[in-house]
């Protein structure tokens, strides 16, 4: 069976490359989009070659993968692999952002990796209601997120489809040529509404996944971690892959982290749901203490029954970026039998993410001088 089986998108969440609404079951969502789980023992295999698993692969934030085994064996064998990442800029960036990106940086320096990131500004005049001028702006400040990770500069390039169409464009025409509408339409619910620019897009999307072959001049394994909402674009990719003699791309894939409201997941359109780079630190503290949570409607309440970390949106975040698999489980445990109030978890929140925060914008002011080390070239 092909990658690019037909979507279904009756569910009561939905999920597709550019909206995620309700509460995602990550189980139905792997099964639809044909993906694998990944285990316990592949998390074994990936650990030794690392010597350590991320927290994120540890807490399951990464739970699903297409040929992960199969590009582990290939470095067993002495064939490296490029990552492949990126960003679609539509506003500023938010935590939720960041969570393909830590992994991603773990990734370049535990397997010396080269890194593309990918910038689709393309994407983002076609699919949505901005001006170029806007997502221009967006793209800058975002280029300076990337930089703050603290990728390898001599291994690490950045993409931006408009700057770079002329490195793009040649490799996306043999994609397309090999990509039926019928198929486009199957996996992304493309109409006849549909404006022919948001058509043509994927292609594009899907360059970087041969470009490190074209670099390299032999095929040349890839690896894309990413939230598992841009996983139809590769789908795609996948399908026609070894028709134009490259590998398919191999991909590890996210969750959502969640709203700091109630269902769904962060949104650059909607402020109040997410905590951005960008920040002002009271500002940040004012989201948190509004920021929805399990437990119960009073202290006495939360003694006798307990929280619900399940559904809370601090316990998330919390175990996201600041808890250690063990102090995530002491907390989930002193939350459930009544413990733990929900007013020190966000104290805990709100104390981590402004420290967090405030040394991240530090690191984003000095990548201002590092911008044009970082983006791409034919040179290196």
């Amino acid at each position: 069976m092909s990658d690019s089986s037909k979507e279904d998108y009756s569910d009561d969440f939905e999920v597709t490359p550019w909206k995620v609404e309700g509460s995602v079951d990550y189980a139905r969502l792997m099964k639809k989009f044909g993906t694998q789980e990944i285990t316990d023992e592949l998390l074994e295999k990936f650990k030794s070659f690392t010597g350590e698993l991320h927290p994120l692969l540890e807490h399951k934030f990464f739970f699903s993968h297409r040929d992960l085994d199969w590009i582990l064996n290939k470095y067993e064998n002495n064939e490296k692999f490029y990552l492949y990442t990126g960003r679609g800029p539509s506003g500023m960036v938010h935590l939720g952002h960041l969570m393909p990106w830590f992994l991603t940086k773990h990734l370049q320096d535990k397997f010396d990796s080269n890194l593309l990131f990918q910038i689709t500004d393309d994407e983002k005049f076609l699919f949505g209601n901005k001006s170029m001028e806007e997502i221009n702006k967006n793209v800058y400040e975002n280029i300076l997120d990337i930089i703050a990770i603290g990728f390898n500069k001599s291994k690490t390039k950045i993409i931006v489809n408009s700057k770079h169409i002329k490195h793009l464009y040649s490799t996306s025409l043999e994609i397309a040529k090999r990509i039926t509408f019928s198929t486009a339409k199957s996996i992304f619910g493309f109409t006849n509404s549909t404006n022919i620019g948001m058509i043509g897009f994927p292609p594009l999307q899907g360059v970087p996944c041969f470009l490190p072959s074209i670099i390299e001049g032999r095929p040349t394994p890839v690896l894309i971690p990413a939230a598992i909402d841009q996983d139809p674009y590769w789908r795609l990719t996948r399908d026609i892959a070894e028709k134009i003699g490259f590998y398919k791309p191999a991909q590890i894939h996210s969750k959502f982290l969640p709203s700091l409201q109630t269902v769904g997941k962060m949104s650059s359109s909607d402020p109040e749901t997410a905590i951005f780079t960008t920040d002002d630190l009271d500002v940040i503290e004012k989201k948190i203490s509004n920021t929805f949570t399990g437990g119960q409607p009073t202290i006495s309440l939360q003694k006798k029954l307990g929280g619900n970390p399940g559904v809370c949106s601090v316990f998330s975040y919390l175990k996201y970026m600041f808890d250690t698999p063990a102090e995530s489980n002491e907390r989930e445990l002193r939350c459930r039998s009544g413990n733990l109030l929900c007013g020190e978890c966000k104290h805990d929140l709100s104390s981590h993410s402004t420290s967090f925060i405030s040394m991240f914008q530090e690191k984003r002011e000095k990548a201002k001088d590092l911008v044009s080390d970082f983006m791409y070239s034919e040179d290196g």
